[in-house]
């Protein structure tokens, strides 16, 4: 076990927690929730487990013996440096406020292998998207469905949408990604024509009593959350026979991989997507080339000899 695992001062609670994302993390807020539940976790165990160290007392070597810690158990990257994060932003905030020595200046993230999403081909999206409409909540699902892929956006932006960040006669949706970053995004007519419907029409139904301006709504009236999206995306999936991996991001990879391969740009790709580096968007330059290969050896006629 390390010497130390940042321990968290007596009377570090939830609130202060909050206000240590909001400091160190511009994020919307089902992020900055993930963020405090991790961060009060994190906090918590180091409490029970070092009590009587003193947090000014923290080195970096401390640190980097935590995180070898960590390593030992077999997490994965992604878990510790969610870790790493969390300890960053609390000394960011306890030097800001209590002007305490922070030790994390130069304590690195972890190397994360470039992962290449899964997509779905131009057929199964097809058949993703064809959508039985029996009530409002299958109208619902149909334009979120439709619009997710028409723009690639992000499902957190999806889910964070007002009913007036959608400009009908323009055909375009406004949107804030990551550090609040507003981009402007085309909508294709044919899912303009289910947002004036879902707007004028079952909208209405969901809303029920309650005031909000919140564009997609769940069963109750209230903006529906990214995890009720992500149940209802595998659900509809599960029904098409759908059986790749899913994640919530799947659609907005299929978009920008489908707009590659038809000629787009890889600038405009990036600027659709909200990146702030092409590195990011050239992950699907390597989609491409897979799909190609793929392809290749599957019809081609002395592939397999």
């Amino acid at each position: 076990m390390p010497k130390i695992i940042v321990p968290i001062p007596n009377g570090f609670e939830e609130i202060e927690a909050i206000c240590v994302i909001d400091i160190c993390r511009r994020a919307n807020i089902e992020v900055k929730i993930a963020a405090v539940e991790e961060l009060l976790t994190v906090g918590a165990h180091n409490i029970k487990i070092h009590a009587d160290c003193k947090i000014e007392d923290i080195n970096s070597d401390d640190i980097n013996n935590y995180i070898q810690h960590l390593s030992k158990q077999n997490l994965k990257p992604t878990t510790i440096n969610r870790n790493i994060v969390s300890i960053k932003s609390l000394y960011k905030y306890l030097y800001k406020i209590y002007n305490i020595k922070n030790p994390t200046i130069n304590i690195e993230r972890q190397k994360i292998k470039k992962h290449i999403p899964n997509v779905l081909s131009i057929k199964e999206v097809d058949d993703l998207l064809n959508i039985d409409i029996k009530n409002h909540f299958d109208f619902r699902n149909k334009t979120m469905l439709e619009l997710l892929y028409a723009t690639g956006l992000r499902v957190s932006e999806l889910v964070n949408l007002s009913i007036n960040d959608i400009d009908l006669k323009n055909e375009v949706v406004k949107c804030f990604g990551k550090n609040s970053k507003e981009r402007i995004i085309p909508i294709n007519e044919y899912t303009i024509n289910f947002l004036k419907e879902y707007i004028s029409i079952y909208r209405i139904k969901l809303l029920k009593k309650n005031n909000t301006d919140s564009l997609f709504l769940n069963n109750h009236g209230k903006k529906i959350t990214r995890q009720g999206f992500f149940k209802i995306l595998k659900k509809i999936a599960k029904e098409k026979g759908i059986t790749k991996e899913l994640s919530p991001h799947t659609l907005r990879h299929s978009f920008a991989t489908h707009i590659l391969e038809n000629g787009a740009d890889l600038r405009i790709i990036q600027e659709l997507l909200g990146h702030e580096n092409i590195s990011t968007t050239q992950i699907y330059t390597h989609i491409r080339k897979d799909l190609i290969k793929k392809n290749y050896e599957e019809f081609h006629p002395r592939s397999k000899k």
